[in-house]
């Protein structure tokens, strides 16, 4: 980072703008949401901003900004949109000490200005380093619809009562309290408009010293999507948020889990081809144990956990062990390099049938006799299905659709190295050979409707 983003506290602090046109005005607007001391030197004001000196909401001293008037200013904003007189003004307000921040030019910032979303006391900045504003402002209309406009409210209710709780609660009933505060009924009232009801429901339970079971199970099955860190859903990044400790696996964007909490422990459990695994029953076990010491656990995996992720063998153990969890899917691999690859798992009056299968099955299993689902009009998603491409060929041309069906490999969907490739079902292997493709991979194998759409299907790819 080049700059250090931090929140001011502004009150009875002086600001000055020197401008007096549009672009001072959208500085004011913005500084007029604190308790700043603002002050507007220019020759002239537009209408905006001498109104805002009417209402005795600004001062204006008329003229140019001399270094004496910017002496003992907390922040100096440079709107006069001439880039000459811009920088001298900077050199001034430097001179004086002050922090800058002239409009349209980073290299003359000292003070940047991020896009703001403001729920106030809750305020959310999202700065670029003055790079990219319009990305900032997009990144800021997603965090608008996340946030709803009461939650300042419900922020402002919470601080004014948590004397109350720490004179009556234990400090992890008060982090329990603010989970169910925030996660449950009470932030439900009050954004629809019940704000006596939720804050009456929040006395009442300080007041009882019982703080209601959280809203969410204690242990989280949570998909990670596949590849960046931006495939995660927004209710995956809550329970990161929440968790006490994240047993993760091998195949996660590293920006994953810089969404987790900062304190959250977090434990590698995956399994890397041909070293050291943690087993499976391993695994189970310390979900189990996490979870009887009290804890909010996440067991994070790639995809989708319901999706060959084996997320059925640690709902069990969870199961038996009479501990509640919740589910949170992800994007599975096969709807990631569909999209990765322009084109749909299903198309009407194409394929009309999905099946999802593996070629990864339990030590001494039978393989799936996948050609037996490939009828036409039916896109078969298999899994991790690069070390078996022998066996598939054969399932294929056993049921005599080996040369009607076309196949797209996607390798290490949604990385930055993926790579992905559409041939006819009978030349896989030999495409497999000449790029070394490996595991993990998705084949997406199609037995169209219509033979005569197959080159279409690959054309499409």
């Amino acid at each position: 980072m080049k700059t250090f983003p931090m929140f001011l506290r502004m009150q009875d602090r002086h600001v000055v703008i020197v401008g007096g046109g549009e672009q001072a005005a959208q500085k004011a607007r913005l500084m007029l949401r604190t308790e700043a001391r603002l002050t507007l030197i220019a020759p002239d004001l537009d209408p905006e901003l001498q109104g805002l000196v009417r209402e005795g909401r600004a001062t204006w001293q008329p003229g140019m900004a001399t270094a004496a008037d910017l002496r003992g200013a907390a922040l100096v904003f440079v709107a006069q949109g001439c880039p000459g007189a811009d920088a001298a003004v900077h050199a001034l307000a430097r001179e004086a000490g002050a922090l800058v921040n002239v409009v349209d030019a980073p290299d003359l910032c000292e003070a940047i200005t991020p896009s703001i979303v403001d729920r106030d006391p809750v305020v959310v900045a999202i700065g670029t380093e003055g790079t990219a504003p319009v990305l900032a402002r997009q990144i800021k209309t997603s965090v608008e619809q996340m946030l709803e406009p009461s939650l300042g409210g419900l922020a402002a209710l919470a601080g004014r009562l948590r004397d109350a709780a720490a004179q009556r609660l234990a400090p992890r009933q008060r982090r329990d309290l603010w989970r169910w505060v925030f996660d449950g009924p009470a932030r439900t009232r009050h954004a629809a408009g019940a704000e006596r009801d939720a804050a009456r429901l929040i006395k009442e339970v300080i007041a009882s010293g019982k703080v209601p079971a959280p809203s969410v199970a204690p242990v989280a099955l949570v998909g990670a999507g596949v590849g960046g860190a931006d495939m995660i859903t927004l209710r995956g990044v809550r329970r990161l948020q929440e968790a006490d400790v994240i047993f993760h696996d091998r195949l996660l964007d590293p920006g994953v889990m810089d969404l987790a909490r900062r304190d959250a422990e977090r434990v590698y459990v995956g399994k890397t081809p041909g070293e050291r695994a943690w087993p499976q029953e391993k695994i189970n076990g310390v979900l189990v144990a996490a979870a009887r010491q009290g804890k909010r656990v996440v067991r994070l995996k790639c995809g989708d956990p319901g999706v060959f992720g084996r997320g059925a063998e640690e709902a069990d153990a969870l199961r038996a062990a009479g501990i509640d969890y919740e589910i949170v899917p992800g994007v599975t691999a096969a709807s990631a390099a569909a999209a990765a690859g322009g084109g749909f798992l299903t198309e009407r009056g194409v394929t009309d049938t999905l099946v999802l299968s593996t070629g990864t099955c339990r030590d001494g299993a039978t393989l799936p006799d996948w050609a037996t689902h490939l009828r036409p009009g039916t896109t078969l998603a298999l899994y991790m299905g690069v070390g078996k491409l022998p066996e598939l060929e054969a399932s294929l041309a056993r049921a005599g659709v080996l040369e009607r069906c076309t196949v797209e490999v996607t390798e290490r969907c949604g990385f930055s190295d993926q790579r992905q490739f559409a041939c006819r079902a009978a030349e896989l292997q030999g495409l497999a050979r000449r790029e070394a493709l490996r595991n993990p991979a998705m084949l997406l194998i199609r037995n169209p409707l219509e033979a005569q759409q197959t080159d279409a299907v690959l054309r499409v790819v």
